[in-house]
């Protein structure tokens, strides 16, 4: 621990990454049958056999019961449309048009006998979605490869913060940048310090090093910034009926560059794309 922020040795990287191919083989599996005509509960039991097909746990399922919370019901968290995140899977159908937002985690055995966790999420078109549609959710997966591409020793995680905020704002259109979430830090636990916002200044918030593994995770709506939580306790949607669009990675920090857990590649494309040094490993 440095700082109260848990450092992986190697072994441990290895653990998060077999949970880190379990939510990228879900989030596939999820994507491929959010179709028109399908319902959430149905999307739902196809990440519910993804993990038990690779002998994984759930890192969703009844979280949150610890704290004191209602325990979180299902495996998965399907958000669609204005819903920006925690939707509980029940009988909406899916419609042409729709959007749908899949955050999805998984718990792999490791060292020391503890669960090591992974944690990412998509948004993804159902159907024929309106360009407008469309190009929200491909600025808010391009805020969040621009704030991993941040991420480097010596870095700060508000360097992280401030490159995702930049990267939305550079479109031109004014979107809405959720406050009330952001990613994390991960490991033995699914949520670890540090916080990592989705906004913020650069140079600030705590000093990146090699160990440490981050979710960033933009929430990025086209409306405003305000939220709501329904009565069910999760389910938050934004104020003002906007839809909203989430992506996610898993991000370690290695001596050999950067290795995002949750992409089948481990980032390579992406960060080779953008000159940055990438673990790339199997």
């Amino acid at each position: 621990m440095a700082r109260g922020i848990e450092l992986k040795t190697n072994a441990q990287f290895a653990a998060m990454r077999r949970a880190g191919l379990v939510v990228s083989d879900g989030l596939i599996a999820m994507a491929a049958a959010a179709v028109p005509g399908a319902t959430t509960a149905q999307i739902a039991e196809v990440g519910r056999g993804v993990l038990e097909s690779h002998g994984a746990r759930s890192s969703f399922l009844n979280y949150g019961a610890a704290f004191g919370c209602p325990p979180y019901p299902s495996v998965v968290c399907l958000s669609p449309d204005d819903v920006v995140v925690h939707g509980i899977p029940g009988p909406r159908v899916l419609e042409d048009g729709d959007i749908l937002s899949i955050d999805f985690g998984a718990i792999m055995p490791g060292p020391g006998g503890r669960g090591w966790h992974g944690d990412a999420a998509r948004t993804v078109a159902v159907g024929d979605v309106t360009d407008e549609v469309r190009r929200l959710i491909d600025v808010t997966r391009q805020s969040m490869w621009d704030g991993i591409a941040a991420i480097q020793v010596g870095a700060r995680v508000g360097d992280v913060s401030a490159a995702v905020e930049a990267s939305v704002k550079s479109h031109g259109v004014r979107y809405g940048i959720v406050r009330e979430y952001t990613g994390h830090g991960i490991g033995s636990a699914m949520h670890q310090s540090p916080d990592v916002p989705n906004w913020g200044r650069p140079h600030k918030g705590a000093r990146i090093e090699r160990g440490m593994a981050l979710c960033v995770e933009p929430m990025i709506t086209l409306g405003g910034e305000r939220m709501v939580e329904q009565a069910d306790g999760w389910t938050v949607k934004t104020a003002d009926g906007s839809w909203a669009a989430h992506w996610e990675n898993t991000v370690a920090v290695t001596k050999e560059g950067l290795w995002v857990l949750t992409e089948p590649d481990g980032g390579q494309r992406e960060l080779q794309s953008r000159g940055i040094r990438c673990a790339a490993q199997s």
